[in-house]
Protein backbone atom coordinates (compact mmCIF):
# COMPACT_ATOMS: atom_id res chain seq x y z
CA UNK A 1 0.00 0.00 0.00
CA UNK A 2 1.42 3.57 -0.86
CA UNK A 3 2.24 6.07 1.36
CA UNK A 4 -1.32 8.30 0.30
CA UNK A 5 -2.88 4.92 0.47
CA UNK A 6 -2.20 4.72 4.13
CA UNK A 7 -2.32 8.55 4.77
CA UNK A 8 -5.66 8.04 3.63
CA UNK A 9 -6.84 5.01 5.67
CA UNK A 10 -5.69 7.14 8.75
CA UNK A 11 -7.46 10.26 7.98
CA UNK A 12 -10.42 8.21 7.74
CA UNK A 13 -10.16 5.66 10.74
CA UNK A 14 -9.30 9.36 12.94
CA UNK A 15 -12.59 10.84 11.24
CA UNK A 16 -14.74 7.49 12.07
CA UNK A 17 -13.39 8.19 15.69
CA UNK A 18 -13.96 11.96 16.23
CA UNK A 19 -17.31 12.21 14.17
CA UNK A 20 -19.19 9.14 13.70
CA UNK A 21 -18.43 6.81 16.82
CA UNK A 22 -20.14 6.75 19.69
CA UNK A 23 -18.05 8.04 22.48
CA UNK A 24 -17.15 5.97 25.76
CA UNK A 25 -18.92 7.85 28.63
CA UNK A 26 -16.42 7.85 31.19
CA UNK A 27 -13.80 9.78 28.02
CA UNK A 28 -17.17 12.12 27.14
CA UNK A 29 -17.44 13.19 31.10
CA UNK A 30 -13.87 13.64 31.34
CA UNK A 31 -14.02 16.20 28.02
CA UNK A 32 -17.32 17.72 29.60
CA UNK A 33 -16.04 18.54 32.89
CA UNK A 34 -12.38 19.59 31.17
CA UNK A 35 -14.65 22.05 29.15
CA UNK A 36 -16.83 23.10 32.14
CA UNK A 37 -13.62 24.28 34.25
CA UNK A 38 -12.44 26.14 30.89
CA UNK A 39 -15.92 28.32 30.43
CA UNK A 40 -16.04 29.06 34.18
CA UNK A 41 -12.39 30.58 33.85
CA UNK A 42 -13.40 32.18 30.72
CA UNK A 43 -16.55 33.84 31.76
CA UNK A 44 -18.68 31.88 33.92
CA UNK A 45 -20.10 28.22 34.32
CA UNK A 46 -22.31 27.37 31.70
CA UNK A 47 -25.49 26.10 31.91
CA UNK A 48 -29.24 25.34 30.14
CA UNK A 49 -31.67 27.51 31.74
CA UNK A 50 -30.30 30.39 31.36
CA UNK A 51 -30.76 30.15 27.45
CA UNK A 52 -34.13 28.55 27.45
CA UNK A 53 -35.34 31.44 30.19
CA UNK A 54 -34.36 34.40 27.38
CA UNK A 55 -35.93 32.16 24.73
CA UNK A 56 -38.90 31.97 27.07
CA UNK A 57 -38.86 35.56 27.59
CA UNK A 58 -38.16 36.93 23.95
CA UNK A 59 -41.57 34.06 23.11
CA UNK A 60 -43.75 35.84 25.92
CA UNK A 61 -42.34 39.95 24.71
CA UNK A 62 -43.49 38.74 21.06
CA UNK A 63 -46.71 37.45 21.92
CA UNK A 64 -47.21 40.89 23.12
CA UNK A 65 -47.97 39.79 26.83
CA UNK A 66 -44.83 41.16 28.18
CA UNK A 67 -46.42 44.19 29.72
CA UNK A 68 -50.00 42.33 30.19
CA UNK A 69 -48.17 40.32 32.61
CA UNK A 70 -46.14 43.40 33.58
CA UNK A 71 -43.37 40.97 35.92
CA UNK A 72 -40.45 42.21 34.70
CA UNK A 73 -38.71 44.96 35.73
CA UNK A 74 -37.07 45.73 32.32
CA UNK A 75 -39.06 47.40 29.54
CA UNK A 76 -37.57 44.09 27.11
CA UNK A 77 -35.82 40.76 27.47
CA UNK A 78 -31.76 40.78 26.97
CA UNK A 79 -30.64 40.59 23.54
CA UNK A 80 -30.43 36.43 22.68
CA UNK A 81 -27.52 37.35 20.89
CA UNK A 82 -25.91 39.18 24.44
CA UNK A 83 -27.64 37.82 26.94
CA UNK A 84 -25.02 35.37 28.20
CA UNK A 85 -26.94 32.10 28.88
CA UNK A 86 -28.73 32.68 25.82
CA UNK A 87 -25.42 32.37 23.57
CA UNK A 88 -24.25 29.60 25.47
CA UNK A 89 -27.32 27.77 24.55
CA UNK A 90 -26.81 28.45 20.93
CA UNK A 91 -23.03 27.92 20.77
CA UNK A 92 -24.07 24.50 22.83
CA UNK A 93 -27.39 23.42 19.80
CA UNK A 94 -24.20 24.92 17.28
CA UNK A 95 -21.76 22.05 18.45
CA UNK A 96 -24.86 19.47 18.89
CA UNK A 97 -25.78 20.41 15.08
CA UNK A 98 -21.90 20.25 13.51
CA UNK A 99 -21.62 16.49 15.49
CA UNK A 100 -25.05 15.31 14.19
CA UNK A 101 -24.65 15.81 10.96
CA UNK A 102 -21.05 14.77 10.89
CA UNK A 103 -22.15 11.79 12.36
CA UNK A 104 -25.05 11.10 10.64
CA UNK A 105 -27.28 11.40 12.93
CA UNK A 106 -29.10 13.89 11.76
CA UNK A 107 -32.88 13.64 11.11
CA UNK A 108 -36.07 15.54 11.57
CA UNK A 109 -38.06 12.94 13.53
CA UNK A 110 -41.63 13.76 14.70
CA UNK A 111 -42.95 11.86 17.04
CA UNK A 112 -46.40 10.53 17.87
CA UNK A 113 -49.06 13.10 18.74
CA UNK A 114 -48.90 11.36 22.52
CA UNK A 115 -45.05 12.03 22.96
CA UNK A 116 -45.85 15.65 21.41
CA UNK A 117 -48.36 16.22 24.26
CA UNK A 118 -45.80 14.66 26.82
CA UNK A 119 -43.21 16.74 25.44
CA UNK A 120 -45.01 19.92 26.20
CA UNK A 121 -46.14 18.61 29.62
CA UNK A 122 -42.54 17.76 30.17
CA UNK A 123 -41.33 21.69 29.44
CA UNK A 124 -43.83 22.89 31.99
CA UNK A 125 -42.70 20.56 34.71
CA UNK A 126 -38.96 21.30 34.15
CA UNK A 127 -39.45 25.02 34.06
CA UNK A 128 -41.46 24.74 37.77
CA UNK A 129 -38.56 21.94 39.03
CA UNK A 130 -35.33 24.41 37.48
CA UNK A 131 -36.81 27.38 39.19
CA UNK A 132 -37.61 25.72 42.66
CA UNK A 133 -33.95 23.53 42.59
CA UNK A 134 -32.31 27.24 40.81
CA UNK A 135 -31.02 25.13 37.64
CA UNK A 136 -31.84 22.60 35.79
CA UNK A 137 -29.79 19.23 35.88
CA UNK A 138 -26.56 21.27 35.01
CA UNK A 139 -26.57 24.41 37.06
CA UNK A 140 -28.80 22.65 39.78
CA UNK A 141 -26.87 19.15 40.28
CA UNK A 142 -23.74 18.81 37.98
CA UNK A 143 -22.27 22.40 38.02
CA UNK A 144 -23.82 22.70 41.54
CA UNK A 145 -21.94 20.04 43.34
CA UNK A 146 -18.67 21.04 40.84
CA UNK A 147 -18.94 24.64 42.09
CA UNK A 148 -18.87 22.96 45.88
CA UNK A 149 -22.18 23.84 47.01
CA UNK A 150 -24.52 21.82 48.93
CA UNK A 151 -27.55 22.77 47.13
CA UNK A 152 -26.38 20.17 44.01
CA UNK A 153 -26.61 17.32 46.30
CA UNK A 154 -29.92 18.72 47.43
CA UNK A 155 -30.98 18.27 43.98
CA UNK A 156 -29.31 15.11 42.92
CA UNK A 157 -31.85 13.44 45.86
CA UNK A 158 -34.46 14.93 44.12
CA UNK A 159 -33.70 14.21 40.87
CA UNK A 160 -33.34 10.27 41.77
CA UNK A 161 -36.97 9.85 43.14
CA UNK A 162 -38.34 12.05 40.38
CA UNK A 163 -36.99 9.66 37.55
CA UNK A 164 -38.04 6.66 39.57
CA UNK A 165 -41.56 7.63 39.34
CA UNK A 166 -40.72 8.64 35.90
CA UNK A 167 -39.79 5.35 34.69
CA UNK A 168 -43.01 3.97 36.94
CA UNK A 169 -45.34 5.99 34.95
CA UNK A 170 -43.79 5.20 31.34
CA UNK A 171 -44.51 1.62 32.56
CA UNK A 172 -47.75 2.12 33.51
CA UNK A 173 -48.37 4.11 29.98
CA UNK A 174 -47.04 1.41 28.11
CA UNK A 175 -49.75 -0.76 29.29
CA UNK A 176 -52.86 1.28 29.42
CA UNK A 177 -52.43 4.21 27.29
CA UNK A 178 -52.62 3.49 23.39
CA UNK A 179 -54.18 7.02 22.25
CA UNK A 180 -52.02 9.05 20.10
CA UNK A 181 -49.39 6.35 19.16
CA UNK A 182 -49.79 7.16 15.65
CA UNK A 183 -48.18 9.73 13.51
CA UNK A 184 -44.34 9.12 14.18
CA UNK A 185 -42.54 10.07 10.85
CA UNK A 186 -38.83 10.29 10.17
CA UNK A 187 -37.40 12.75 7.25
CA UNK A 188 -34.33 11.44 6.62
CA UNK A 189 -31.63 14.11 5.15
CA UNK A 190 -29.51 12.88 2.45
CA UNK A 191 -25.62 12.40 3.77
CA UNK A 192 -24.19 15.22 1.10
CA UNK A 193 -26.69 17.63 3.12
CA UNK A 194 -25.66 16.28 6.42
CA UNK A 195 -22.10 17.45 5.57
CA UNK A 196 -23.29 20.73 3.76
CA UNK A 197 -24.98 21.42 6.92
CA UNK A 198 -22.15 20.63 9.19
CA UNK A 199 -19.84 22.97 7.23
CA UNK A 200 -22.34 25.72 7.45
CA UNK A 201 -22.80 25.28 11.36
CA UNK A 202 -18.96 25.11 11.61
CA UNK A 203 -18.47 28.52 9.49
CA UNK A 204 -21.60 29.90 11.65
CA UNK A 205 -19.85 29.67 14.49
CA UNK A 206 -16.51 30.57 13.35
CA UNK A 207 -18.15 34.02 11.77
CA UNK A 208 -20.09 34.39 15.57
CA UNK A 209 -16.84 33.71 17.39
CA UNK A 210 -15.15 36.43 14.85
CA UNK A 211 -18.09 38.74 15.20
CA UNK A 212 -18.04 38.87 19.27
CA UNK A 213 -14.30 39.14 19.25
CA UNK A 214 -14.35 42.13 16.68
CA UNK A 215 -17.50 44.14 17.04
CA UNK A 216 -17.66 47.02 19.69
CA UNK A 217 -21.22 47.44 20.59
CA UNK A 218 -22.31 51.07 21.64
CA UNK A 219 -24.02 49.82 25.75
CA UNK A 220 -26.11 52.39 24.83
CA UNK A 221 -28.08 50.59 23.00
CA UNK A 222 -28.43 48.04 25.44
CA UNK A 223 -29.28 50.05 28.87
CA UNK A 224 -31.12 46.61 29.95
CA UNK A 225 -27.28 44.87 29.80
CA UNK A 226 -26.56 42.97 33.51
CA UNK A 227 -22.75 43.34 34.52
CA UNK A 228 -22.09 39.55 32.76
CA UNK A 229 -22.64 40.81 29.66
CA UNK A 230 -19.72 43.57 29.09
CA UNK A 231 -17.10 40.95 29.30
CA UNK A 232 -19.16 39.81 26.24
CA UNK A 233 -18.79 43.03 24.67
CA UNK A 234 -14.94 43.38 24.95
CA UNK A 235 -14.90 39.26 23.53
CA UNK A 236 -15.94 36.93 26.22
CA UNK A 237 -19.03 35.83 24.22
CA UNK A 238 -16.83 34.57 21.74
CA UNK A 239 -15.20 32.31 23.90
CA UNK A 240 -18.59 31.18 25.58
CA UNK A 241 -20.07 30.47 22.09
CA UNK A 242 -16.94 28.22 21.18
CA UNK A 243 -16.22 26.18 24.85
CA UNK A 244 -20.55 25.72 24.95
CA UNK A 245 -20.20 24.34 21.15
CA UNK A 246 -17.52 22.34 22.30
CA UNK A 247 -19.91 20.77 24.76
CA UNK A 248 -22.61 20.33 22.32
CA UNK A 249 -20.36 18.43 20.30
CA UNK A 250 -18.66 16.13 23.27
CA UNK A 251 -22.64 15.49 25.02
CA UNK A 252 -24.12 14.79 21.32
CA UNK A 253 -21.18 12.49 20.66
CA UNK A 254 -21.29 10.54 23.68
CA UNK A 255 -25.14 10.18 24.03
CA UNK A 256 -24.43 12.11 27.11
CA UNK A 257 -27.37 12.62 29.12
CA UNK A 258 -27.51 13.13 32.44
CA UNK A 259 -31.16 11.96 33.27
CA UNK A 260 -30.47 8.50 31.53
CA UNK A 261 -27.38 8.11 33.72
CA UNK A 262 -30.00 8.25 36.90
CA UNK A 263 -32.74 6.16 34.46
CA UNK A 264 -30.53 3.50 33.00
CA UNK A 265 -29.72 2.06 36.70
CA UNK A 266 -33.49 1.25 37.54
CA UNK A 267 -34.16 0.81 34.10
CA UNK A 268 -31.41 -1.83 32.70
CA UNK A 269 -29.06 -1.99 35.46
CA UNK A 270 -26.87 -0.57 33.09
CA UNK A 271 -24.49 2.29 34.84
CA UNK A 272 -22.09 3.09 32.52
CA UNK A 273 -23.57 6.41 31.65
CA UNK A 274 -24.07 6.88 35.49
CA UNK A 275 -20.15 6.10 35.60
CA UNK A 276 -19.68 8.92 33.11
CA UNK A 277 -21.22 10.99 35.23
CA UNK A 278 -19.59 10.25 38.60
CA UNK A 279 -16.27 10.85 36.83
CA UNK A 280 -16.94 13.99 35.83
CA UNK A 281 -18.67 15.43 38.34
CA UNK A 282 -15.49 14.66 40.43
CA UNK A 283 -12.97 16.13 38.07
CA UNK A 284 -14.90 19.22 37.67
CA UNK A 285 -15.18 19.86 41.76
CA UNK A 286 -10.80 19.69 41.62
CA UNK A 287 -10.60 21.71 39.10
CA UNK A 288 -12.91 24.23 40.46
CA UNK A 289 -11.13 24.08 43.87
CA UNK A 290 -8.40 24.68 42.30
CA UNK A 291 -9.77 28.07 40.37
CA UNK A 292 -11.21 29.03 43.59
CA UNK A 293 -8.99 28.47 46.21
CA UNK A 294 -6.62 30.70 43.84
CA UNK A 295 -8.75 33.22 43.67
CA UNK A 296 -9.37 33.20 39.53
CA UNK A 297 -12.79 33.29 40.67
CA UNK A 298 -15.47 34.20 43.13
CA UNK A 299 -16.39 31.29 44.78
CA UNK A 300 -20.21 32.25 44.87
CA UNK A 301 -20.83 31.04 41.39
CA UNK A 302 -23.24 28.63 41.14
CA UNK A 303 -23.99 28.88 45.29
CA UNK A 304 -27.93 28.63 45.42
CA UNK A 305 -29.94 28.96 48.76
CA UNK A 306 -31.83 25.76 47.70
CA UNK A 307 -30.40 23.20 49.88
CA UNK A 308 -33.62 21.92 51.64
CA UNK A 309 -36.73 21.18 50.24
CA UNK A 310 -36.48 23.62 47.07
CA UNK A 311 -33.26 21.57 45.42
CA UNK A 312 -35.19 18.02 46.47
CA UNK A 313 -38.67 19.06 45.50
CA UNK A 314 -36.88 20.92 42.40
CA UNK A 315 -35.42 17.88 41.58
CA UNK A 316 -38.02 15.86 42.11
CA UNK A 317 -40.25 17.84 39.80
CA UNK A 318 -37.43 18.61 37.10
CA UNK A 319 -37.06 14.64 37.34
CA UNK A 320 -40.07 13.41 36.41
CA UNK A 321 -40.41 16.02 33.78
CA UNK A 322 -37.27 15.09 32.21
CA UNK A 323 -38.04 11.35 31.91
CA UNK A 324 -41.65 12.46 29.94
CA UNK A 325 -39.08 14.46 27.55
CA UNK A 326 -36.75 12.00 26.68
CA UNK A 327 -33.75 14.25 28.07
CA UNK A 328 -32.71 16.21 30.74
CA UNK A 329 -31.65 20.20 30.12
CA UNK A 330 -28.58 19.77 28.83
CA UNK A 331 -29.57 16.63 26.90
CA UNK A 332 -32.85 18.32 25.35
CA UNK A 333 -30.58 21.07 23.48
CA UNK A 334 -28.25 18.19 22.13
CA UNK A 335 -31.21 16.42 21.09
CA UNK A 336 -32.65 20.00 19.27
CA UNK A 337 -29.54 19.92 17.45
CA UNK A 338 -30.02 16.75 15.91
CA UNK A 339 -33.58 17.14 15.08
CA UNK A 340 -35.87 15.60 17.49
CA UNK A 341 -39.54 17.42 17.36
CA UNK A 342 -40.22 16.11 20.53
CA UNK A 343 -37.29 18.20 22.21
CA UNK A 344 -38.28 21.37 20.42
CA UNK A 345 -41.25 21.30 21.81
CA UNK A 346 -39.85 21.07 25.15
CA UNK A 347 -37.82 24.28 24.95
CA UNK A 348 -40.15 26.57 24.55
CA UNK A 349 -42.31 25.24 27.18
CA UNK A 350 -39.78 25.23 29.87
CA UNK A 351 -38.34 28.53 28.44
CA UNK A 352 -41.65 30.29 28.86
CA UNK A 353 -42.79 28.52 32.24
CA UNK A 354 -38.84 29.28 33.74
CA UNK A 355 -39.47 32.72 32.81
CA UNK A 356 -43.00 33.63 34.18
CA UNK A 357 -42.34 31.56 37.47
CA UNK A 358 -39.13 33.52 38.37
CA UNK A 359 -40.26 36.79 38.84
CA UNK A 360 -43.52 34.91 40.74
CA UNK A 361 -41.11 33.96 43.19
CA UNK A 362 -39.64 36.73 43.87
CA UNK A 363 -43.45 38.41 44.81
CA UNK A 364 -44.52 35.30 46.70
CA UNK A 365 -41.29 35.77 48.67
CA UNK A 366 -39.85 32.00 47.81
CA UNK A 367 -36.92 34.30 46.61
CA UNK A 368 -33.52 31.69 47.20
CA UNK A 369 -31.59 32.20 50.70
CA UNK A 370 -28.62 33.89 50.76
CA UNK A 371 -25.27 33.54 52.21
CA UNK A 372 -26.90 35.97 55.55
CA UNK A 373 -29.91 33.93 56.05
CA UNK A 374 -31.61 31.40 54.96
CA UNK A 375 -34.81 31.88 52.53
CA UNK A 376 -37.79 29.40 52.09
CA UNK A 377 -36.20 27.21 49.50
CA UNK A 378 -33.46 26.26 51.67
CA UNK A 379 -30.26 27.33 52.88
CA UNK A 380 -26.93 29.15 51.04
CA UNK A 381 -24.39 26.56 51.93
CA UNK A 382 -20.53 26.66 50.18
CA UNK A 383 -19.12 23.88 51.57
CA UNK A 384 -16.05 24.56 51.97
CA UNK A 385 -16.83 28.13 54.52
CA UNK A 386 -17.05 25.22 56.69
CA UNK A 387 -15.07 22.22 55.41
CA UNK A 388 -12.63 23.94 53.78
CA UNK A 389 -11.67 22.64 50.53
CA UNK A 390 -9.94 19.32 51.49
CA UNK A 391 -12.90 18.58 53.58
CA UNK A 392 -14.99 19.33 50.75
CA UNK A 393 -13.15 17.31 48.00
CA UNK A 394 -13.43 14.68 49.96
CA UNK A 395 -17.18 14.59 50.86
CA UNK A 396 -17.31 14.89 47.16
CA UNK A 397 -15.31 11.66 46.14
CA UNK A 398 -17.23 9.88 49.08
CA UNK A 399 -19.89 10.50 47.87
CA UNK A 400 -19.08 9.62 44.00
CA UNK A 401 -17.71 6.60 45.43
CA UNK A 402 -21.06 5.18 46.74
CA UNK A 403 -22.71 6.06 43.98
CA UNK A 404 -20.38 4.05 42.50
CA UNK A 405 -20.54 1.27 44.84
CA UNK A 406 -24.26 0.82 44.65
CA UNK A 407 -24.71 1.16 41.03
CA UNK A 408 -22.12 -1.31 40.30
CA UNK A 409 -24.07 -3.79 43.54
CA UNK A 410 -27.30 -3.09 41.18
CA UNK A 411 -25.98 -4.42 37.45
CA UNK A 412 -25.17 -7.26 39.34
CA UNK A 413 -27.98 -7.89 41.40
CA UNK A 414 -30.57 -5.42 39.93
CA UNK A 415 -31.54 -5.18 43.45
CA UNK A 416 -32.93 -1.30 42.33
CA UNK A 417 -34.50 -2.10 39.17
CA UNK A 418 -37.84 -0.80 38.52
CA UNK A 419 -40.17 -3.53 37.75
CA UNK A 420 -42.40 -3.52 34.73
Amino acid sequence: MGEESVMGSKVKELYKKLCKDEWNAVTAGIIVAFLSVLILVWARPWGAVGAMRNWGEWLIYGAGMWDTLGLWEKAIPKSPLLDTGSVIGIGFIAGAFVSANLGDNFDIRIPPVLEMVKGMIAGILMGIGSTLAGGCNVGGMYNAIGNLAANGFAMWLGLVLGVVLGLKYIYWEMEHISWGSGGAKTIEVPVVMRRLLAVAGLVGLIWGAYAYGDKVISVADYDNLGAEDYLGIAGGLSGLLLIAAGLGYTMQRGRWCMVQGFREPHMTGDWSLAKGVMVSILMLAVGIAVVKATGLREPVHYVRGTFGIGGVLGGFIFGLGAMLAGGCGSGTLWRVGEGQIKLWLVVPFFGVTNAIMNPLFDRWGLTEGTAEASGPLGKWVYMPDALGYGGTLAIIALAMCLWYLIASWNEDTGKLMVEM
